[in-house]
């Protein structure tokens, strides 16, 4: 859930001290859980993304699995928000609120959900193509998704997250996409919204040196146009300000002592589209 820019939701928070929390084994295993938690929950509402249902409907099915898990999902109050995920479609960024609008053959939307269990928070995101999806369209999916996986996949200790931001955006600009700016990925675990915040563009050397224990999330925002953004009126919805396509990947990430965990990967194997249920 990419909501870095509110980080002072967590200000007074007596584990919210800025700096970047280092976490032992037990963090990892709570991680795990929670990760495999949200992902579980993709997992379920894969088969109920497709033409005529609204994206109400599907935020209510996430609501009653989430605690059919054991959990709840972490959105629902915060700061005011009503909605238990994200549903942001076509030219929406992120922090689209679900409603009574169906959805359309045609529409791309990703789903934002995060959980919080035992205390942990598992945080993640897809894109889904509804019914038969244009081929540019399944372009800018299948380049967010690989992205976010090129990224993750040169995290470990000693890497600087400027390192991680410019082979998202190498390869988002190779294929002339815009990376968005406006929102970043962000430190999780006990708290929502931590310390780092992780940019997804950036220079090799810039920023925090990446150290065993670190928890974050990598979420990338590519749009088919312009990389700029605006806020409706609602003060969540965030939109391209071309009206172009935009398309995000989100997973939750722990670095380890010689590389990387990722903790919320499909324990169904529908992380990479397109997927087949």
């Amino acid at each position: 859930m990419n909501l870095a820019y509110d980080l002072d939701e967590d200000i007074s928070h007596p584990l919210r001290d800025g700096r970047i929390k280092i976490h032992d084994a037990a963090g990892f295993e709570g991680m795990r859980k929670a990760g495999r938690a949200a992902a579980e929950t993709l997992d379920y509402i894969t088969p109920y993304v497709e033409p005529g249902v609204t994206t109400e409907e599907l935020d209510e099915r996430i609501r009653k699995f989430m605690i059919s898990k054991g959990g709840v999902p972490a959105t629902l109050g915060y700061r005011g928000y009503t909605k238990s995920s994200c549903t942001s479609i076509n030219h929406v960024v992120c922090h689209g609120i679900p409603g009574p609008k169906p959805l359309k053959d045609g529409d791309i939307v990703n789903i934002d959900v995060t959980i919080i269990l035992d205390g942990w928070h598992g945080d993640t995101s897809r894109m889904f193509m509804v019914g038969e999806s244009r081929r540019k369209a399944e372009r800018l999916v299948e380049v967010t998704y690989e992205a976010m996986m090129m990224g993750i996949e040169a995290i470990r200790p000693g890497v600087t997250l400027g390192e991680i931001g410019s082979i998202i955006q190498t390869h988002a600009e190779a294929n002339r996409y815009g990376v968005v700016r406006d929102f970043c990925g962000h430190g999780l675990g006990r708290l929502f919204h931590d310390e780092p915040n992780v940019l997804h563009y950036g220079e090799p050397g810039e920023g925090p040196v990446l150290e065993a224990g670190m928890f974050f999330t990598v979420e990338p925002m590519l749009n088919l146009g312009r990389p700029d953004v605006k806020i409706l009126s609602d003060g969540w919805t965030a939109v391209t300000r071309d009206k172009s396509l935009s398309a995000q990947f989100e997973h939750s990430v722990g670095v380890t002592e010689t590389g990387v965990e990722i903790f919320t990967k499909s324990p169904a194997g529908l992380d990479c589209p397109p997927y087949k249920v």
